[in-house]
């Protein structure tokens, strides 16, 4: 099974540019409707247009435009250095909420939201807790 995390967003070509600078990699699908990265450890992120769920499903949901800049999903990644990851969100144009800092479940996590308003969390093992 690999999951497959889709975030709807204003402007794909946008959000594929700061995903791809936030994430230090580029997609392995950019094609107008859907851009995917496809992320390490087999997950996919996906980011579709809000008029393309909408043109897909139609008033069977509520328009997610309507919500725009209010956080509806969060993506927590694990990776080797949170940090950077989080300094090249933040220049990509993504307000910190959270910086780098022990959470109390055992993680390392920076909080950020990404300009469509999801929450963007990079995060990792403390230094003792990784396997060497």
């Amino acid at each position: 099974m690999v999951s497959h995390f889709i975030l709807y967003v204003r402007d794909q070509a946008a959000s594929c540019a700061f995903y791809e600078r936030a994430l230090a990699f580029a997609p392995r699908l950019d094609v107008p409707g859907m851009t995917e990265f496809a992320l390490p450890g087999g997950g996919v992120l996906g980011l579709m247009p809000e008029d393309g769920i909408r043109r897909l499903l139609g008033d069977k949901i509520p328009d997610p435009a309507q919500a725009s800049g209010i956080p509806r999903a969060e993506l927590y990644l694990l990776v080797e250095d949170p940090a950077g990851h989080h300094a090249r969100a933040l220049a990509a144009g993504a307000r910190e909420l959270s910086p780098l800092q022990a959470r109390n479940w055992g993680h390392v996590a920076a909080y950020s939201l990404d300009p469509d308003g999801h929450v963007l969390a990079f995060a990792s093992l403390p230094a003792e807790g990784r396997a060497g």
